[in-house]
């Protein structure tokens, strides 16, 4: 099962400026972000305290999670990787390492 890391940035020209505005939008995201976490999109998200980025972790396909992505365009913008976890990346380095002798 892949495991893929999200970090994702709010697109500061689709922000609005007046806060009534803004908070309405932010909130409505909010509710999204809910509803993929309930329906296991995301299996965690975080924003940082500057409000202007986060984080997200998803077991989707790369095909499936584009798809969930998409939905949140031109709002934010995304740059996902593979992950790997500690044992993946222990298993790893031994087998490099076995491979190098």
């Amino acid at each position: 099962m892949p495991k893929l890391y999200i970090r994702w940035q709010l697109n500061p020209q689709f922000t609005p400026a007046d806060p009534k505005e803004r908070a309405k939008l932010w909130l409505a995201m909010l509710d999204m972000v809910k509803a993929d976490l309930s329906a296991s999109v995301i299996k965690d998200w975080g924003m940082c305290s500057d409000a202007s980025a986060g984080y997200g972790f998803s077991e989707l396909s790369e095909a499936d999670l584009y798809t969930a992505l998409v939905k949140w365009m031109p709002y934010v913008q995304f740059d996902v990787k593979p992950a790997l976890n500690v044992d993946q990346v222990i298993a790893s380095i031994k087998k490099a390492a076995a491979q190098a002798k």
